[in-house]
């Protein structure tokens, strides 16, 4: 069985300049892209942030693949990232809204145990960030 069983694989406009944000925010590292034809956009990208894999693309309508959020949508899909510990929630969600993220909440002590927090990205996706308190 793979590492990660399921990788999360947004579609973007603008895949490289997500990449960057990514790398800003979230401290992703890039492990690979693949350049379209048309020296515009991405086909593919990998990424690794906080030890897992994230896949992202540029949108390519013309092969009727999946669109990016619009400005102003809620996606129905948030990637969330286990952190070790909860500074590391706080310390992260302040990361990410200086790299130009949108906090949705800010973080908390949730009710479940969790120290919790929810951005949104530039380009239309939703983070949450979580670690358990007491660590």
């Amino acid at each position: 069985m793979a590492e990660q069983p399921i990788i999360p694989y947004l579609t973007v406009k603008d895949a490289s300049g997500a990449i960057a944000f990514y790398q800003k925010a979230f401290g992703a590292t890039e492990n690979m892209r693949m350049p379209a034809e048309d020296g515009k956009r991405l086909m593919h990208a990998s990424l690794t942030i906080n030890g897992g894999t994230l896949f992202l693309s540029d949108e390519f309508p013309e092969y009727g693949n999946a669109a990016a959020p619009k400005a102003g949508d809620k996606p129905s899909v948030a990637v969330a990232l286990a952190m070790p510990a909860p500074a590391n929630v706080d310390a992260t969600y302040k990361q990410a809204v200086a790299a130009g993220a949108t906090g949705t909440m800010a973080p908390e002590d949730a009710f479940w145990g969790d120290r919790f927090a929810m951005l949104q990205d530039p380009y239309g996706h939703r983070w949450m960030l979580s670690a358990p308190l007491g660590r």
